[in-house]
């Protein structure tokens, strides 16, 4: 069974990730300072992981499949109706983002980062409305 207390807790954090970004990060700087091009770069990947982590809580407890990859977490959510298309790919292209983040694989282009902050970042909050609207309710929200 999902537990929807630690779904919603997790759901918080990619809000707070996302509120923080927006509020503090200074796109126009990524390129010229380290501390915002990191700051950037963690806030990203700890909120891309926690929603990575979210779908493979439900695709687990949900009993959607064996996922052969994380970005395929997605995908099986798409197939068991919990995303569109239109909602699943982004995600999927968070994770692989967040790979390159992680495991350094290439080069980064702060082109990429700076795109993801500045037009992506709904993507993760929607993710968040849709899964918190299918969670039972629970005493701590």
């Amino acid at each position: 069974m999902t537990d929807p207390e630690l779904l919603a807790k997790k759901l918080a954090f990619i809000e707070t990730c996302v509120a923080e970004l927006r509020r503090l990060a200074r796109p126009e700087m990524i390129d010229t300072d380290i501390r915002e091009e990191r700051f950037v770069e963690h806030t990203l990947q700890i909120a891309i992981q926690a929603a990575q982590d979210v779908a493979s809580h439900i695709v687990s407890d949900e009993k959607l499949g064996e996922p052969r990859t994380n970005r395929e977490l997605f995908d099986l959510l798409l197939r068991a109706g919990w995303l569109t298309e239109s909602e699943a790919a982004p995600l999927g292209n968070m994770v692989g983002f967040r790979n390159i983040l992680v495991h350094g694989y290439g080069d980064l282009d702060l082109s990429v980062v700076q795109d993801v902050l500045e037009n992506h970042l709904d993507d993760l909050l929607r993710f968040a409305v849709i899964v918190r609207a299918r969670l039972p309710e629970t005493d701590g929200r």
